[in-house]
């Protein structure tokens, strides 16, 4: 195998490829990216087993198809440190040699044999959703899911894709707060995810994210019983599913009503920020008092003092008082735009409250609840 191509177009390549590089001692092997050179094209290959990735790298000139196994710590730490705007990378099973203008690396090879495959997108069953769309629906309920240490029960260690006829939602929870937006979708083949719980993990989320760059070009997805492939105009994504049983999340969105605020995201957020700064690692609650036209917000630490923060708001329905974890809340204000309309709709102090924008898009937070 021998390539010449741009400096910084592969050093992008490969460091969205080494997202799905084994961290752990699963085998050495997997401590590689895998290229294939065909004559009009460079694929690079990268898994630890549970996340794969194939990445089309564009911009290359092809004097020598062939595969090869190429480090990828020290082939990104040459990407990064080396000068030349090209490269030419030679491979065979015996070594690696990576030439500049004025360097010159050589490294020991391996055999491609050894490296496994990574799955290509060959599916008749699959949904199309827009990238834009599928960008905003990541972004905007990722935080919400659980991370290890945070697992308390079921399968929230990921997002759970809904994939019904032509509608997509996908939803985060950890226990304590969900997210879930939904969107326009195309379904082919019958894809459909009815009577079943994908949940794909919040990794493999990230790097589907990461590799949406054009917004108005299509995503496919397509759910098996036990895996995901996920495939984009330059890359395909494949990820086995967490086990376990993701909760019933419909369960914790309140039907009905009696608060409803309307809030904007920008002046929101200044005012939960301003008021946290007194809060501690004992006490992370900040008290929301709502009433007529105002809003006070009240913190107040073991050690550190206590806050005041008032905000003016369009409300004019009986007062109420209702304590959360300001994080909870900013990690939700943070991914939306500063002139964003919300509405926040609580019944008491006690139970869930749900933040709402437009009809596609819902944060259920619960309250901190005092103790005596």
């Amino acid at each position: 195998m021998k390539i010449v191509c741009h400096r910084e177009g592969l050093l992008s390549a490969c460091q969205l490829a080494s997202a799905a590089v084994a961290v752990r001692d699963v085998k050495p092997v997997l401590r590689n990216i895998k290229a294939v050179v065909d004559d009009d094209r460079c694929t690079l290959m990268a898994t630890d087993l549970e996340l794969g990735i194939r990445l089309e790298v564009r911009g290359i000139k092809v004097e020598e198809p062939g595969d090869a196994l190429l480090p990828t710590s020290r082939l990104l730490a040459i990407l990064r440190e080396a000068t030349d705007e090209e490269l030419t990378i030679e491979a065979s099973p015996d070594k690696c040699v990576i030439r500049g203008n004025t360097n010159e690396f050589e490294m020991p090879g391996e055999d491609v044999a050894a490296f496994p495959d990574v799955p290509a997108f060959n599916e008749e069953k699959y949904h199309e959703i827009t990238a834009a769309a599928c960008k905003d629906m990541i972004k905007r309920t990722i935080f919400a899911a659980a991370t290890e240490g945070q697992v308390r029960f079921g399968a929230t260690t990921g997002l759970l894709w809904e994939l019904e006829d032509d509608k997509a939602a996908l939803i985060a929870t950890d226990g304590r707060r969900l997210a879930m937006m939904t969107a326009p979708a195309k379904p082919h083949g019958g894809h459909t995810t009815k009577g079943l719980l994908p949940v794909v993990p919040t990794k493999a989320m990230s790097l589907l994210e990461r590799n949406l760059t054009e917004p108005d070009e299509t995503i496919r997805i397509s759910l098996r019983p036990n895996e995901v492939l996920m495939k984009t105009e330059r890359a395909m994504i494949y990820s086995r599913l967490v086990e376990g049983r993701f909760p019933n999340y419909k369960q914790v969105i309140p039907a009905k009503h009696i608060h409803r605020v309307p809030l904007t995201v920008g002046p929101f957020m200044a005012a939960v920020r301003q008021a946290a700064i007194m809060t501690d690692d004992e006490s992370k609650r900040v008290r929301f008092h709502f009433a007529k036209k105002k809003l006070t917000l009240r913190a107040q630490g073991a050690e550190s003092g206590q806050s005041r923060v008032e905000l003016p708001i369009d409300y004019d329905g009986k007062g109420l008082e209702i304590s959360f974890d300001p994080k909870f809340v900013t990690d939700m204000l943070r991914v939306l735009e500063p002139d964003t309309p919300l509405t926040l709709d609580m019944n008491d102090s006690a139970t869930p409250a749900v933040f709402r924008f437009e009809p596609n898009y819902l944060y259920v937070i619960v309250p901190l609840v005092e103790t005596k």
